[in-house]
């Protein structure tokens, strides 16, 4: 029986993380989840999986959230706030942790799991884009196992060799990471109609369910860039070891290239499920309720290389990746500020990539090394692209 803390429990791969833990009642225990503002589905989740402690990240809904736990039934302590959330995720008891908060806020109660040696299940790619070489390093001087559950980097991680050590590629015999994406719902519509994309548009993803931040992202390959340079990092590669390839029928879900000219491919149905019960079980393997391919039933897989017209914001990532820490952690930060602002209706689709261009331009060259100048820099690059959005309305 393992213990598990779920952060980001109301999340789509919070959600598919307790369905998959449920299917295995006599292998796993949920110690903790956590959640933001959806609060019902928090105490939901709760009375379905009898946690110790829930914990809720808005310190101003700690009422609602105690009394809402009391209608419920909940009997698990309500705990609130930053310092709750790294509590839970290095607790002793605690065997592993679903890192499941997106955006920038599931950096710190990360950055306590991977610290205190767990075996950390990263579905917050924002937590390498932040901060990189502090992340890996944290890891590398705990011990802390990292097993990567996006979809992408899972298949990259189960394609690499057995005996693989991080960072060396070419002893390992390989030529190229090959990254998939679908291209996201506006793959072929015509570029000179951008301008015109609703939120509700491009919060309809052809191939998976997930958050309408993550969607957008998706939408305009930003999501791809941020998972370019999250690859760097946990691999130990570099941005001319990956190619971005696209794979609109989403079901090979990544690829490794090896110098003989093989190239093995991970594949399935576009299900999260299978990732997380990998990283649940690893190195064995789950049921997680997913169907297998039929492949009689698959007319095509199709390929093709993005274009940077159509993706300006996946280009702008591999720059960023390119420059170094400050420029990723700065792109992620303004890419949030934007892609929020494009949600709430105040930016254009196309406006997103102009929010995020500018903030790169406005900002001077640096090298951050701590964790307090990479929040230092990711409150900049907010404040600078809150400026930006101003000045468009």
């Amino acid at each position: 029986m393992q213990t598990v803390t779920v952060l980001g429990a109301t999340g789509s791969i919070g959600c598919n993380t307790l369905d998959v833990i449920s299917r295995h009642p006599d292998d796993y225990r949920v110690f903790a989840i956590t959640g933001n503002s959806q609060l019902d589905l928090l105490m939901q989740q709760a009375k379905a999986c009898s946690p110790r402690f829930v914990v809720v990240a808005d310190e101003a809904l700690f009422d609602d959230a105690r009394k809402l736990a009391a209608d419920y039934g909940v009997t698990a302590d309500i705990l609130c706030g930053q310092r709750a959330l790294e509590e839970v995720a290095s607790a002793g008891e605690v065997d592993i942790v679903m890192a499941a908060i997106v955006g920038a806020a599931g950096l710190i109660p990360t950055l306590a799991a991977v610290k205190a040696a767990k075996k950390v299940l990263l579905a917050n790619k924002e937590a390498l884009v932040m901060s990189g070489a502090l992340f890996i390093d944290a890891a590398k001087q705990s011990g802390a196992t990292l097993l990567p559950i996006d979809s992408e980097h899972n298949a990259i991680f189960q394609c690499l060799p057995q005996d693989f050590e991080y960072g060396n590629l070419q002893s390992a015999g390989i030529s190229s990471i090959l990254l998939t994406g679908s291209g996201g719902p506006f793959r072929e519509r015509e570029i000179s109609t951008f301008k015109e994309i609703t939120v509700e548009e491009a919060c309809h993803h052809p191939n998976w369910d997930m958050g309408r931040k993550i969607t957008v992202d998706s939408a305009t390959m930003m999501n791809k860039g941020l998972e370019f340079i999250e690859a760097c990092w946990l691999f130990g590669a570099s941005a001319d070891d990956i190619t971005v390839v696209l794979h609109p029928q989403s079901m090979i879900h990544s690829m490794v290239q090896y110098v003989d000219g093989s190239v093995i491919a991970q594949m399935g149905n576009p299900d999260m499920r299978t990732p997380i019960a990998y990283g649940l079980a690893w190195p064995q393997r789950i049921d997680a309720g997913v169907e297998t391919l039929d492949f009689s039933k698959i007319a095509s897989f199709t390929f093709d290389t993005p274009c940077m017209e159509r993706y300006p914001n996946l280009k702008l990532a591999i720059d960023a990746c390119r420059s170094g820490q400050a420029a990723t952690t700065r792109i992620n930060a303004a890419n949030e500020v934007a892609v929020g602002a494009f949600l709430n209706k105040q930016i254009r689709f196309t406006d997103i990539a102009v929010v995020n261009e500018e903030t790169l331009n406005k900002m001077e060259p640096m090298t951050v090394c701590s964790l307090q100048q990479i929040l230092e820099q990711d409150h900049a690059a907010r404040e600078v692209a809150q400026q930006i959005i101003r000045g468009f309305s």
